[in-house]
């Protein structure tokens, strides 16, 4: 699949994923669950067949699912493989951090189990890592406790190769995420069946009570039932031992508190509002250690006999490792692979997030204020790319974006939808970007934005390789980093180009850290015990409300080649 050099289509990868897990979790059975995540690896991951064999109650795997080739799909599904069969194959081959790869080297120790498969026709492989029509991968699927729930089977990857590094991470992570959505399908299931019978059958309520026991004793998530309505509305009545354990507190601690009282306070919005029958949310509760776990906690309404008191069933399933592959993929995504700085990507959203569609200097009438304020277009119909575009966008100390609601539901900054107004009144939360008149200090503050492009990189490149210009960029990007404040940016923007974004400059300041982020680079650089060295040239241009991203890039640009000609080619050449 995707390698190391290719970030823009691992990007295009992980919004595929992405999206085929994110359809995991509204499958409604088990059945649909399964065909689910067979349809996700054809569609997102890139191989074109896929199948999944599910651990039946005697041990044995039954192909349950099957996708990409309605010929093979006749064929085999239904049919079963012998548990034994099955852990020889997950035990011989080549273990790629989880998953199973027999080339078709080996495959000819497996002809007579009995494990169901098919062979795709092909040619033999030209080059080393050519997928064979032969060669088997396989990801098993682990319950909580480590328990075998089945195991993912692909075959011809689209792009003719044995997955490399990424995309064996990317197939990891979905047959995790797989094993999480079936042993979610199987728990809703039971829970479901449980609720069943204690709502209807009034005769055999004892009965259903006890095995709606069981089954909220003994899931493997963390399981509450709290009160509904009233003073003690959410204070937790019952724990199983999955959420004691989750949070290192016994059972009898735990029912002194409500949710409220364990939840990150910036996450109470979140479980306020999903305080209610059917609410979910993804938040982190706290640990007794006084750490923070990330959870998925879904409500339901347990009525406790006919027209009785009502309480809250809540699902608490542990997420801590899938966010942190997503905060890791995020970054990856949103990140240069050399330098480790923001990517071009992530410096046009941190600057587009700090500008509006009206500059500062056009004000709305009262009557457009009113108009704006009361105004019914759905939120999220603003310009692409450019503040407000979704109407939830407010201020962290650093001046980057950090969501908040609006009062009454309004769609943006200034009370207009789309965040394009510039609205004085009670919903105008937008701080203008505003840019000093001139380049003479009049006392403005702005952000200053920094374009600078190293001077003789290319010769260094030329006459030592690649090896040392990318040693050259790194330490380039780390006196960079040295020199600016903590709430500034630096961005690598491509080649040898860097950005930095520094709020609250005038234009003398920014002048002044222009000239000392250069005598920053100017110094020798030692490589493999040769040192070079690279000269800098900056322009400086200024972000301003009205402006795209990229005009603001696109000024800065062009006052950094005025700035590189108006110097001589021996004092731009450092090295």
């Amino acid at each position: 699949m995707e390698t190391e050099s290719e970030p823009y289509v691992r990007l295009a990868t992980l919004r595929q994923l992405h999206r085929v897990v994110a359809e995991l979790n509204t499958a409604r059975s088990l059945a649909d669950t399964l065909q689910t995540v067979v349809d996700g690896i054809v569609l997102g991951l890139g191989y074109e067949l896929a199948c999944v064999n599910l651990v039946r109650p005697d041990g044995d795997l039954v192909v349950a699912a099957f996708a990409g080739d309605p010929a093979a799909e006749a064929l085999i599904t239904g049919r079963v493989g012998s548990r034994a069969s099955w852990e020889r194959r997950l035990t011989m081959g080549e273990n790629w951090d989880g998953l199973r790869f027999i080339p078709h080297t080996e495959g000819w120790v497996l002809v007579e189990d009995d494990v169901p498969q098919w062979h795709t026709e092909g040619p033999d492989p030209r080059f080393e890592d050519e997928w064979h029509p032969e060669d088997r991968l396989y990801a098993p699927m682990y319950a909580t406790g480590g328990e075998l729930l089945g195991v993912v089977s692909v075959d011809r990857p689209r792009n003719g190769r044995r997955p490399g590094a990424w995309g064996r991470e990317a197939l990891q992570m979905y047959a995790f995420q797989a094993a999480i959505a079936i042993s979610n399908a199987r728990l809703r299931a039971n829970m479901q069946r449980a609720l069943v019978r204690l709502e209807r059958e009034q005769q055999a309520l004892r009965a259903s009570e006890e095995s709606f026991r069981q089954a909220f004793e003994y899931a493997p998530s963390g399981m509450a039932i709290a009160e509904m309505g009233g003073d003690q509305h959410g204070r937790l009545l019952r724990t199983n031992d999955a959420l004691c354990r989750l949070l290192g507190r016994p059972a009898s601690v735990l029912r002194r508190y409500s949710f409220s009282d364990l939840v990150h306070p910036e996450d109470i919005g979140t479980l306020l509002r999903t305080s209610a029958e059917g609410g979910r949310a993804e938040l982190r509760l706290g640990r007794r250690d006084g750490t923070y776990v990330w959870v998925s906690l879904r409500n339901s309404v347990v009525a406790d006999a006919a027209d009785g008191p009502r309480f809250l069933l809540t699902h608490v399933e542990d997420i801590e490792e899938r966010k942190r592959h997503e905060l890791q993929l995020a970054h990856r995504a949103s990140h240069d692979s050399l330098t480790g700085l923001p990517n071009s990507a992530e410096l046009r959203s941190r600057l587009g997030a700090r500008l509006c569609r009206r500059p500062q200097s056009v004000r709305a009438t009262a009557v457009e204020a009113l108009d704006a304020a009361f105004e019914t277009r759905p939120p999220g119909e603003g310009a692409p790319g450019q503040y407000g575009a979704h109407g939830e966008h407010g201020y962290r100390p650093d001046g980057f974006p950090e969501p908040f609601e609006f009062p009454g539901g309004m769609g943006g900054p200034g009370g207009a939808p789309g965040g394009g107004s510039a609205a004085v009144g009670p919903y105008d939360h937008h701080v203008h970007t505003v840019a000093p008149a001139t380049d003479i200090d009049d006392g403005t503050k702005g952000l200053a934005v920094l374009f600078c492009d190293l001077d003789g990189f290319k010769s260094i490149n030329d006459r030592f390789g690649h090896h040392t210009g990318d040693a050259v960029l790194i330490e380039v990007a780390r006196r960079l980093t040295t020199g600016v404040r903590d709430g500034d940016t630096v961005a690598r923007l491509g080649g040898d180009e860097f950005v930095v974004l520094a709020d609250g400059l005038g234009a003398a300041d920014a002048a002044d850290l222009a000239v000392r982020l250069r005598n920053a680079i100017i110094p020798p650089i030692r490589v493999d015990g040769r040192a070079v060295r690279v000269g800098a040239s900056f322009g400086i241009g200024w972000a301003s409300c009205g402006m795209s991203a990229d005009e603001v890039l696109r000024s800065a640009d062009q006052r950094m080649y005025i700035e590189k000609r108006s110097r001589s080619k021996a004092h731009r050449r450092a090295g």
